[in-house]
């Protein structure tokens, strides 16, 4: 006991003696050579650590073209999808997600909001009204009969024929109580760092069937929404000019303090006036330094795919690049009344409008088009299911059976134009880089342009363009070298002084459940300053497998592992992470341009497989069966010195 007790002393002594010169110490003493850097790598970090993936684009059968089709899943449904719960589908069929998502954005058409809901039960003002009862009689027999209804219902809305009587208006009981209920459902499943429920709505614009929606998002909670109510393509509350939503923007942060963000998409449905290189409201007048920079204010974002196509490029637009026709929607414009023509494609294609973004920046020294690359399902089901093994369809008729691969979904016999249910593609989530999981750390990582796309897997990555050694990529802080060295995704270069070339950090981990990847690439695209023309060049930055360029400077294919009879894939070719440092080996001080990076997976069985075994069918050979996912960063600009 004496013997234990003199140890016990000892020992204390000691301590107390460390902990005395502990503090004796000077504050840099004990850091070593960190310079003022903390020890634990993770302490005082002031950049995005994490990153939160979502959908940006969602209805449930609030939406008229939803719920007429037969989804019946509601708001709260949906949340609680969302958020990892199993639900019954509108077809019968218990679905649950592999993986709950960190935040969602349920996103319901502005105009004639709340009627579907009298539609379908047969309010006294909507039976009174031709249009409205024979929607409600097809509604209620269900089956094709609702499917083609909420087709023509479309239809009518797309051309300016639908009865004022189903077009309700702000004021009216129906549309506010449906408005106030979704800004309270999005507040009761919002729990901050768990899961993020952003309050937002889309814009519904349309002009002769051509595609110009936003979807407008809110950073704030009801206190501020529940102030207004969104805005409408009809008058009298509404415009289908995009310049009038923006005042509405402008109006709503003046009025409540708030912040709001718009995300124009599909493009590829537009006919090339999404985004024309003048002005189609002003008689095709030119636009003016205000516009552009209006435009610039309010849409930093773009969605860069979705169920209704993928809408990176196009052949057209990049016919040397092997993964350009990539689930390519490029028929007509959004009713299908009017038939696409390859003049409007460099208007509807994201490469195209960066590089006339581009053009407008060199001539008129604004660029509108500074746009970061946001996923969204717009899945009118109620049910984001990106993952191609459970794929419940974008519309109630896609919900998985034998036939809905080969049923024809919509089309123009005039113009001879059909497409059927297999060329609907899995949507992806918008990946964003954020310091949290709250409405406000979502919101100012869309606003900041920290965001990329996937096409369904939750693929990892980072791009950073600065001033790289080669030996960076190997640091496992990447992400500090990147910030302390360079910009992230979406932010503008600043052309080094000594006139060197950039180089690039990109760093892409496979989703952890998912397939290996092929390779890294960067897409630039610039100005010929000579002629003016848009150039594009797409480089293999870093690959799998030990393989070297042909002689004709492409990479030799990865290969392929897809049994279609199970369906699966072996992880035998490709990697898991891929990364380096890249330097623009074209680069010209004095050209503005941009760099995005795009990441390739070996091949994996589509949606369309799994069917094919689930259901024990042999479909057509014109179906596709072996998909190429892919991730797509915001892009980073370089603005040459005016000096």
């Amino acid at each position: 006991m004496k013997f234990e007790s003199s140890v016990l002393a000892f020992l204390l002594a000691g301590l107390l003696a460390v902990a005395a010169f502990a503090q004796d110490l000077p504050p840099d003493a004990a850091a070593g050579s960190l310079k003022g850097r903390p020890y634990s790598p993770y302490a005082d970090r002031g950049f995005p650590t994490q990153v939160f993936f979502g959908d940006t684009h969602v209805h449930s059968a609030l939406s008229a073209d939803a719920g007429g089709g037969g989804t019946t899943l509601m708001p709260r449904d949906m949340y609680r999808f969302a958020r990892g719960e199993q639900v019954t589908s509108n077809t019968g069929q218990p679905v649950k997600l592999s993986r709950p998502f960190d935040f969602y954005m349920l996103t319901e058409h502005t105009d004639g909001m709340g009627v579907i809901t009298d539609i379908i039960r047969g309010a006294p003002n909507i039976m009174s009204d031709p249009d409205g009862k024979r929607f409600h009689d097809a509604f209620a027999k269900g089956g094709d009969d609702a499917k083609e209804a909420s087709i023509e219902l479309i239809a009518k809305f797309s051309q300016g024929t639908l009865s004022q009587a189903l077009l309700y208006q702000p004021g009216t009981s129906g549309y506010d109580n449906t408005w106030r209920d979704l800004v309270q459902a999005a507040e009761e499943f919002n729990t901050p760092h768990v899961f993020t429920a952003m309050i937002a709505y889309e814009w519904t614009s349309l002009v002769a069937g051509d595609n110009l929606h936003r979807n407008v998002i809110f950073r704030d909670g009801p206190e501020r929404a529940l102030q207004v109510v969104p805005f409408l393509m009809s008058p009298p509350a509404g415009s289908a000019d995009p310049r009038d939503l923006w005042k509405w923007m402008q109006a709503y942060e003046d009025k409540t303090g708030g912040d709001v963000l718009a995300i124009p998409h599909n493009p590829n449905l537009s006919n090339g006036r999404m985004f024309a290189p003048n002005d189609t409201f002003r008689d095709g007048e030119a636009f003016d330094v205000e516009y552009l920079k209006t435009r610039q204010t309010w849409e930093r974002l773009l969605e860069i795919q979705q169920t209704k196509g993928d809408s990176e490029t196009h052949l057209l637009i990049s016919p040397t690049d092997e993964f350009a026709d990539y689930e390519t929607w490029d028929w007509a414009n959004l009713d299908v009344s009017a038939a696409n023509a390859d003049a409007m494609i460099p208007y509807e294609y994201a490469r195209g409008i960066l590089k006339e973004g581009i053009r407008f920046e060199a001539e008129q020294g604004v660029n509108p088009y500074k746009l970061g690359f946001v996923g969204g399902s717009d899945i009118h089901t109620g049910l984001t299911t990106g993952d191609d093994a459970n794929f419940f369809g974008a519309f109630t008729w896609m919900e998985p059976s034998a036939t809905r691969a080969t049923t024809v979904a919509k089309g123009n016999v005039a113009l001879d134009i059909s497409y059927k249910g297999w060329q609907y593609a899995t949507p992806g989530p918008t990946a964003v880089w954020a310091t949290e999981n709250t409405r406000a750390g979502i919101f100012d990582a869309m606003e900041r342009r920290e965001v990329y796309s996937t096409t369904g897997p939750r693929i990892t990555v980072r791009f950073f363009g600065g001033s790289f050694a080669p030996e960076d990529v190997h640091t496992r802080e990447l992400a500090r070298v990147g910030y302390t060295k360079g910009v992230p995704m979406g932010s503008d270069l600043i052309a080094p002084e000594d006139g060197t070339a950039p180089s690039f950090l990109v760093y892409a981990l496979r989703d952890p459940i998912g397939a290996n990847l092929d390779r890294v690439q960067i897409i630039k695209g610039w100005v010929d300053p000579a002629t003016g023309d848009t150039r594009e060049q797409v480089y293999d930055v870093v690959w799998s497998d030990g393989r070297e360029p042909g002689a004709d400077g492409k990479l030799p294919d990865v290969g392929n592992t897809v049994d279609l009879t199970i369906p699966s894939w072996t992880n035998d070719i490709g990697a898991p992470e891929l990364g380096t440092v890249w330097t623009d080996p074209d680069f010209d001080p004095n050209v503005h341009a941009f760099y995005y990076a795009r990441v390739i997976e070996i091949p994996t069985p589509r949606w369309t497989a799994y069917d094919a075994v689930r259901f024990g069918v042999d479909m057509p050979s014109e179906v596709k069966m072996i998909t190429r996912e892919r991730a797509y960063t915001s892009p980073i600009w370089f603005t040459p010195s005016t000096d």
